[in-house]
């Protein structure tokens, strides 16, 4: 059983611990970025406290060890003005597993987003899943997908970044024994909603801070998590889907780009974005 209590946070209230790390991160200007990474910060408290069972072994969180260049990014990239948020499910092994951001490519983050940052490692590593931060070489196909096409799409990232922000509901990586990926659908159901009820209640207070009109859950698992945790919650915002661009998905593997193209025109983003 994995618990996700570190030693050195026992006992330490979590309102207290959130305020500590808020402070010492200097996040109290009241910014969208400062927002969105103090709700961070108090979900990362919230899930220290949970557990999981077989067929999860090992997780890791990638907002932790992964501080440094995930909050280069929204600190960089999250601005007033943004009307979309594209929301991914959870981190892949070879993207913001590695890098902090969502959909996270090694090549995409420093090449195009030019993200830097120390990144640590998890207390628990799979001997087949190292963390090697900016360094893996390794390219995952989804995030390859995603940001290349908005990298073709919109040029530099400023044309993306004045519209839209992009961020995963959940910021854990489940792992079996033999290292494959878990996704959340996937883990005991109890311990699935436990997760997923405060993972949801972190969208809420980061919709509301970012003030957008529009959610794209980028896959139907996100899409419909995030409709039924913002309807639920009262918030009053447009909830839509794209095609997840996963290899797994044998759809996405016969042309994502066009698909994602065809639904962004449908949804009246893609004009925002085209140069």
């Amino acid at each position: 059983m994995f618990n996700g209590t570190s030693a050195g946070n026992c006992g330490e209230p979590e309102a207290g611990l959130v305020l500590r790390e808020s402070k010492k991160e200097g996040l109290a200007d009241g910014t969208p970025s400062s927002l969105f990474l103090q709700a961070e910060l108090e979900l990362n408290a919230h899930l220290r406290r949970l557990s999981f069972s077989d067929p999860v072994r090992y997780v890791y969180n990638p907002l932790e060890y992964a501080w440094e260049p995930h909050r280069c990014y929204v600190e960089t990239y999250c601005q007033p003005g943004q009307s979309v948020l594209f929301l991914g499910m959870n981190p892949g092994p070879f993207g913001m597993a590695q890098t902090g951001v969502p959909f996270g490519e090694v090549r995409s983050v420093v090449e195009w987003l030019r993200i830097s940052g120390e990144v640590g490692r998890p207390d628990t590593e799979h001997p087949k899943r190292r963390i090697l931060g900016l360094s893996c070489t390794q390219s995952e196909v989804s995030g390859a997908r995603f940001w290349g096409f908005f990298r073709k799409l919109c040029g530099e990232p400023t044309r993306f970044f004045r519209h839209c922000f992009v961020h995963n509901l959940c910021p854990l990586i489940f792992m079996s024994a033999s290292g494959k990926n878990l996704t959340p659908p996937e883990l005991p159901a109890a311990e699935r909603e436990a997760l997923l009820s405060l993972c949801d209640s972190a969208l809420c207070r980061v919709v509301q801070a970012l003030h957008v009109s529009m959610v794209i859950g980028v896959g139907r698992v996100a899409e419909q998590r995030a409709r039924r945790a913002l309807s639920a919650a009262g918030v009053t915002v447009r909830v839509e889907g794209i095609m997840h661009p996963s290899p797994r998905n044998p759809q996405a593997n016969k042309g994502w780009e066009d698909v994602a193209k065809a639904k962004l025109a449908e949804l009246g983003v893609l004009s925002l974005l085209s140069s």
